[in-house]
């Protein structure tokens, strides 16, 4: 008789004392990361509510300043009554065009709004399955991409493992904190986070925390990385609407 596959269990979800003791673990075996932690603390976690509307939110933060990404969003509520998926796919690609949004991410959203109809995203189910999975079900999505796969799974599903190899500030980050003579590309950079699973969002988060604390080359190529304005939109310090 043969055996039944086991599906890949998901990660535990990083909370405030795990991202805490992932920090501690880092830092005991890289000098760099313990440097960043002593001067600087414990990240933030910068978690957000998983969910339709969250998810709306970071399509609408690709390649745009935080500011735009936020106007983006109140214009969306305003128009649909809510970030609600048959609010959304009422108004249809005209509807969230004429609420200001490209007509690219207009197609992204009412697509996302009728796959939720549809029943062909279950984003309440995400959360049962593992990294890989989450990444699949929605790269097949129109409109998302590793990068938006990689900040639902860090900030929204809470997984302790996601590293961004292609974000521009965390690429800036790296090359500021180690003394690369150059940035490094999204395969380099995904090499040198091999020494820190299987924490690399914590790594990720104290990286992100030294550059928005200054701790970046004086001529940043980018004013921040997309994931880095992702990680800011849902710090507790600022206001954002989710």
């Amino acid at each position: 008789m043969t055996s039944t596959p086991t599906r890949p269990t998901p990660a535990r979800r990083l909370d405030e004392a795990g991202l805490a003791a992932a920090v501690d673990a880092l830092g005991a075996r890289d000098a760099v990361l313990a440097r960043i932690a002593a001067r600087h603390g414990v990240p933030p976690l910068w978690s957000r509510d998983p969910g339709f509307a969250t998810l709306c939110l970071i399509v609408l933060e690709q390649q745009v300043s935080l500011a735009a990404g936020r106007d983006a969003l109140r214009r969306l509520e305003a128009a649909a009554g809510g970030v609600e998926p048959a609010r959304v796919a009422d108004l249809g690609e005209g509807g969230l065009r004429d609420a200001g949004l490209t007509r690219q991410k207009a197609r992204y959203l009412a697509g996302l709004a009728n796959a939720m109809l549809d029943g062909s995203l279950r984003i309440d189910d995400l959360g049962e399955l593992d990294d890989e999975a989450v990444r699949a079900t929605l790269m097949a999505l129109p409109g998302i991409g590793r990068w938006t796969a990689d900040v639902y799974l860090m900030f929204a599903l809470g997984r302790p493992d996601v590293w961004p190899a292609a974000d521009l500030a965390l690429a800036a980050s790296a090359q500021h904190v180690l003394g690369l003579a150059t940035r490094p590309t999204p395969a380099e950079l995904d090499a040198l986070a091999g020494r820190w699973r299987p924490w690399r969002s914590a790594a990720a988060r104290l990286l992100w925390h030294s550059y928005l604390s200054g701790d970046r080359p004086r001529r940043p190529a980018t004013a921040t990385g997309r994931l880095a304005r992702a990680a800011r939109a849902s710090n507790p310090r600022e206001t954002v609407s989710r």
